[in-house]
C-alpha cells in the first residue's frame, strides 16, 4: 500500500519529521557528499532529501508514482516534479548520474518492474541509492510515521534483492534509532540517541540506506529488459543537449 503524497507531507512538516529528515539526510549526505555537475533524480518522495543538492546538481527531478499522488516541488520557481506509473518512468535510458529512492521500493507493488527501470534511467556509471525501513527497528512498528508502512526489508534481503536485478551493493549506512514518538525530551536527545545506536544496537536502526552501481554486463541467463511504451516528458535543457550530442 502506497503512502498519501499529503500525508508524507505533513509528516516532513512536523517536529518529528524534521528531526528524522534531518537525521537521515546526515547518512545520505556522507554517502554523497557532493553531485556537482550530475544529473540527480529523486523517486517516491524524495523531495526532503533533494533540496541540498539543487543548487550543485546540473539536474535534480522529483518522480513520484502515481499510485501515492504528486505534489508540486519546490515551492519556489518552476516545478520539477512529474506523476509516473513504477513500470514507465517517462525518462531516456542513462539519464541519470544519481538516483535517490525514498518511500518507494517498501511500497512497490512490483519491485522487478520498478527496479529494471530504475536500471534503465541510471548512467552507465551511475549509482542509485535507496532509503528503506529496517525491519528490526521500532520505525516499522509504528503506523504513525511513513516508515511504518510497506514491507521492511533487513539490509541482506535489500542486497540479494538488488544482486537480481543487476545492481552491485557498493556502500550502506544505517540511520534513526530515535524511537518514532514525538516527545520533546526525545527530540532534544536525538543525536546523542543515534551515536549510541551505531555503538550499542547497529541491527536495530529504523532504515537502512544502501547505495548499488548497475551491473553493466548481464550473467548468462539473466531476464532481459522490459520494453513498454513510454510516456514522454518535455526534457530539461539538460537533458536535451545531451540527448542532441549522442
Amino acid at each position: 500500500m502506497w503512502h498519501d503524497v499529503v500525508d508524507l507531507r505533513n509528516f516532513y512538516a512536523s517536529r518529528l519529521g524534521q528531526v528524522a529528515r534531518r537525521i537521515v539526510l546526515q547518512s545520505v549526505r556522507s554517502l554523497w557528499p557532493d553531485l556537482s555537475g550530475r544529473r540527480l533524480l529523486g523517486y517516491g518522495y524524495a523531495v526532503p532529501y533533494l533540496r541540498p543538492y539543487r543548487d550543485e546538481a546540473q539536474v535534480a527531478l522529483a518522480a513520484m508514482p502515481a499510485r501515492q499522488g504528486v505534489l508540486a516541488w519546490p515551492e519556489e520557481g518552476p516545478a520539477v516534479t512529474c506523476l509516473t506509473e513504477e513500470d514507465a518512468l517517462p525518462f531516456p535510458d542513462l539519464a541519470f548520474d544519481r538516483v535517490l529512492v525514498v518511500h518507494a521500493l517498501e511500497h512497490s507493488e512490483n519491485t522487478r518492474l520498478l527496479l529494471r527501470e530504475l536500471w534503465r534511467v541510471t548512467a552507465g556509471e551511475g549509482r542509485v541509492l535507496f532509503v528503506v525501513p529496517g525491519r528490526r527497528g521500532a520505525w516499522a512498528r509504528s503506523d504513525s510515521t511513513p516508515f511504518g508502512w510497506g514491507r521492511p526489508y533487513s539490509l541482506d534481503q535489500l542486497q540479494s534483492l538488488l544482486r537480481e536485478q543487476l545492481f552491485t551493493p557498493t556502500r550502506w549506512d544505517r540511520a534513526l534509532y530515535l524511537p518514532p514518538y514525538a516527545r520533546r525530551w526525545l527530540l532534544k536527545s536525538a543525536n546523542l540517541l543515534e551515536r549510541l545506536g551505531h555503538r550499542l544496537i547497529y541491527r536495530g536502526a529504523g532504515v537502512h540506506l544502501i547505495e548499488a552501481q548497475k551491473q553493466l554486463y548481464a550473467p548468462t541467463g539473466a531476464a532481459p529488459a522490459l520494453s513498454r511504451r513510454r510516456p514522454q516528458l518535455g526534457l530539461l535543457p539538460a537533458l536535451k543537449r545531451e540527448e542532441e550530442g549522442l
